[in-house]
C-alpha cells in the first residue's frame, strides 16, 4: 500500500511541529515512540535531542517509516490533540487529510447496511439524499460536528416536506406525521413512538445547533442511525409508491 504523498506529509509536519504553535520536540518524540511501539516500527529519531536540523524534519522522517494507513491515523490523532482544538491551520489540515486520503479511515458509517439501505430509499428524494451524504462525509472526516447535525436534520426535514407536500419546518410537521401514520394503519403504539422520537429529535437538534454545543462522537453516530431508521420507515409507510423497495 503506497505511503501518503511526501509533499502532504511535509506540509502536515510544518503545521504540527510549527515553531510557535506546534508540538515541542519532546512531545514529538513521545508520540512517535508510542506509535513505533503500536505499529512495531523502528524510527530514526527516538530520543531528544534528536539528530535532525529541526523538529519538523524529525517528525517527517519518523512518519516516513510508517505505512499509509498508519501515517493517516497518526496525523489524524495528532490533529485531534487538545492543544490544537483552536488551531485553524490544524483543522484545515485534518479536513485536507480526509479529502485526499479518507479511504484509509476506519470510521466508515457510510458502509454500514443501515446507511446503504437508507440511501437506497432516498433515491427518489434527491434533495434529501444530497444533505444526507453531506452529513455522512462530514462525520467520517471527524470535523464540523455541528454541521453534521445540521445537514442530517436538513435531510430529514427535506424528506418530510416531500412526503407531506408542504414547506413547513420539521417541528411543525409532527402532528401531520402522526395523522398520516394513523391513516396508513400504523399501530397506535408505533405511531406514538415515532411522534415522540421526532419531538425529542427536534429538541436535541435545536439545542445543539442553535447554541453550538459540543456533542460527543457517540451521540452524533446515534443521531445518524436514528435519523436513518425513522426516514426509512416514513418513506415506506407514507411514501407508498416505494413499498416495493427492499
Amino acid at each position: 500500500m503506497p505511503k501518503l504523498d511526501n509533499i502532504f506529509i511535509s506540509h502536515a509536519c510544518d503545521i504540527l511541529a510549527d515553531t510557535n504553535s506546534g508540538l515541542s520536540g519532546s512531545k514529538i518524540i513521545e508520540y512517535c515512540n508510542s506509535y513505533a511501539i503500536d505499529y512495531d516500527k523502528v524510527i530514526p529519531h527516538s530520543t531528544n535531542p534528536f539528530e535532525a536540523p529541526n523538529k519538523r524534519t524529525a517528525l517527517r522522517e519518523n512518519l516516513m517509516v510508517f505505512e499509509a494507513k498508519e501515517q493517516f491515523c497518526i496525523i489524524k490523532e495528532l490533529c485531534d490533540l487538545s492543544c490544537f482544538s483552536k488551531n485553524e491551520r490544524v483543522k484545515e489540515l485534518k479536513e485536507n487529510l480526509y479529502k485526499r486520503y479518507g479511504t484509509y479511515s476506519d470510521n466508515k458509517i457510510s458502509e454500514t447496511q443501515l446507511v446503504q439501505k437508507t440511501k437506497h430509499w432516498l433515491d427518489n428524494y434527491p434533495e434529501s439524499l444530497i444533505q444526507y451524504e453531506n452529513a455522512l462525509s462530514k462525520y467520517e472526516s471527524g470535523i464540523f460536528q455541528r454541521n453534521t447535525l445540521d445537514d442530517m436534520r436538513l435531510s430529514f426535514e427535506l424528506l418530510v416536506k416531500s412526503l407531506l407536500n408542504n414547506n413547513k419546518s420539521l417541528e411543525n410537521q409532527i402532528r401531520e406525521i402522526g395523522s398520516r401514520l394513523n391513516n396508513a394503519n400504523a399501530s397506535p403504539e408505533l405511531c406514538n413512538m415515532i411522534v415522540k422520537i421526532i419531538t425529542y429529535y427536534t429538541d436535541f437538534q435545536n439545542h445543539h445547533i442553535k447554541h453550538d454545543d459540543s456533542v460527543n462522537e457517540d451521540e452524533i453516530e446515534y443521531i445518524i442511525e436514528l435519523t436513518s431508521v425513522v426516514m426509512k420507515y416514513l418513506i415506506k409507510v407514507i411514501g407508498g409508491t416505494l413499498n416495493d423497495k427492499t
